[in-house]
């Protein structure tokens, strides 16, 4: 099969950029070192004429004859100029200087004395007769060298005459167009092979992420992409990277949380139908055993009703659907109606709720979430409370905001565990956490609702001792508890 250029690619589009900006770098050279080369002659010529004018001015006033003569013949030499020096007496030119020492050339006296002429004109300052007055190939300028002492009249003036031929330029140019050929040719060569290099060279990572990309998008997570030899690209490659991490993980707990709902739903609706065949098939003439097999159907629906509950909380908590309402309440007040609820407990099953509420704390938040928050970590609490049975719920002022702990003399949670415990089903290093009951969501919810209000959050624990998670609200205002209360 026989493939077509991609004209629309990068490495194609780069590799034209910089052939074009070497074709113009060249067009530019050919447009100034050709056609204007004859116009940039003639200003240069006109520039260094006057140039050298101005510098013999300052040596004839500054320097003595002799020394002034050295630099005009000094001058002459350097930049191939006829110079003459005429002095005037009376209007009347009486002696005639030229750097080789012959006498005015005759192809200039006639330019001499109309540029005698043109001074006088012009105030006794300078004259500049241009090419075609005298010759085509001829510029002719001419000054006072004395005008304080010689006045506009030129009874007793020094002027100084030059004469620059414009020496033909199409040899030049010939020359310079064969160069330019050449130079052209080889520039153009060096350009391809340059931009072919820096094409591929900047194309060739891009073309790696590219392929990277590829892979992931058929589910291949996990991918380390490559960046190359510049900094935008190294980023993008990094930040692929760790989008690729981030599915990677996403994907290991969603495949994690399937198969943990998927033991979770098995287990009641296990007992669910086994009850209810045992109803049928065992105790559904003897009042006894039937109301003990529907009890147990009953509380394993509630435990499935809790687990889908829970799953919804996450996943509405997760998707951004639920908001919270801040409102001004008693967190105090909120604590000690969770825990009277679990009051029954103590009396059924051993158990002990400690609160500790000095004072009235008013807080602001969303009353019935931040509720849910203290519920689940007491029934957390309640799961790991150890042998004692104690659970510890403390409700403290800390700064500007009230901290609520909630304390189990429990078996502890492992350093490496603690920065996961959040996490959905996640299974700590000790095996218990899936030993007990629940959906094994309490955290993770509690978790997110605490992210929705922006609160402090964490968990202290050490091995053998038990743990304390703890979560800081915005503390409104403090009161005075009533003596009832206490």
């Amino acid at each position: 099969m026989k493939l077509k250029p991609d004209f629309k690619s990068i490495k194609f589009k780069t590799f034209m950029y910089f052939v074009l900006f070497a074709g113009f770098l060249m067009l530019l050279l050919w447009t100034l070192q050709v056609l204007f080369l004859n116009n940039f002659y003639g200003i240069m010529k006109s520039n260094q004429t006057q140039t050298v004018a101005q510098e013999l001015q300052e040596s004839f006033r500054e320097n003595d004859e002799t020394d002034f003569m050295e630099d005009v013949n000094d001058l002459s030499r350097s930049y191939d100029l006829d110079i003459f020096v005429v002095y005037y007496t009376g209007g009347t030119p009486m002696l005639v200087y030229t750097p080789t020492g012959e006498g005015v050339k005759q192809s200039y006296v006639k330019s001499i004395h109309s540029m005698y002429s043109d001074i006088i004109e012009s105030g006794g300052e300078d004259a500049q007769i241009s090419p075609g007055t005298i010759s085509k190939k001829i510029f002719a300028y001419g000054t006072v060298l004395n005008p304080e002492d010689s006045g506009v009249d030129f009874e007793n003036a020094s002027v100084l005459y030059i004469f620059s031929p414009l020496r033909p330029v199409t040899s030049t140019v010939r020359i310079m167009i064969t160069i330019l050929i050449y130079v052209s040719i080889i520039s153009l060569i060096l350009a391809c092979l340059m931009s072919f290099y820096l094409s591929g060279r900047i194309t060739r990572p891009i073309r790696k992420i590219t392929a990277s990309a590829e892979r992931l998008a058929h589910g291949e997570y996990g991918i380390v992409f490559k960046g190359g030899h510049y900094t935008e690209i190294n980023n993008l490659a990094d930040t692929l990277t760790d989008a690729s991490i981030k599915l990677e993980k996403s994907d290991l707990l969603q495949k994690d949380l399937i198969a943990n709902v998927s033991h979770d739903l098995r287990t009641p609706l296990t007992m669910i139908r086994s009850y209810a065949e045992m109803i049928r098939d065992i105790s559904g003439d003897n009042p006894v055993k039937r109301d003990e097999h529907l009890q147990v159907i009953i509380d394993e629906s509630h435990r499935l009703n809790d687990l889908v509950d829970d799953l919804l909380a996450v996943s509405r908590l997760q998707s951004g659907k639920m908001t919270i309402e801040p409102t001004e309440f008693s967190i105090t007040e909120a604590v000690r109606s969770i825990v009277s609820t679990y009051r029954v407990l103590e009396v059924e099953e051993g158990f002990v709720f400690n609160v500790d509420c000095p004072a009235d704390y008013i807080v602001r938040g969303d009353e019935e979430k931040l509720k849910q928050v203290i519920s689940n970590l007491v029934t957390n609490a309640m799961k790991f409370c150890g042998e004692d049975r104690q659970v510890n719920i403390s409700v403290l002022r800390k700064g500007r905001s009230v901290r609520v702990s909630v304390e189990d003399h429990g078996p502890g949670i492992a350093q490496e565990d603690l920065e996961h415990i959040w996490e959905r089903y996640y299974r700590a290093s000790s095996n218990t956490v899936r030993t007990k009951e629940g959906s094994g969501l309490g955290l993770s919810i509690v978790k997110e609702i605490l992210t929705l209000h922006k609160a402090d959050f964490g968990v202290d624990s050490t091995l053998g001792q038990g743990s304390v998670f703890w979560f800081e609200v915005e503390l409104v205002r403090t009161d005075t508890i009533k003596q009832e209360d206490r």
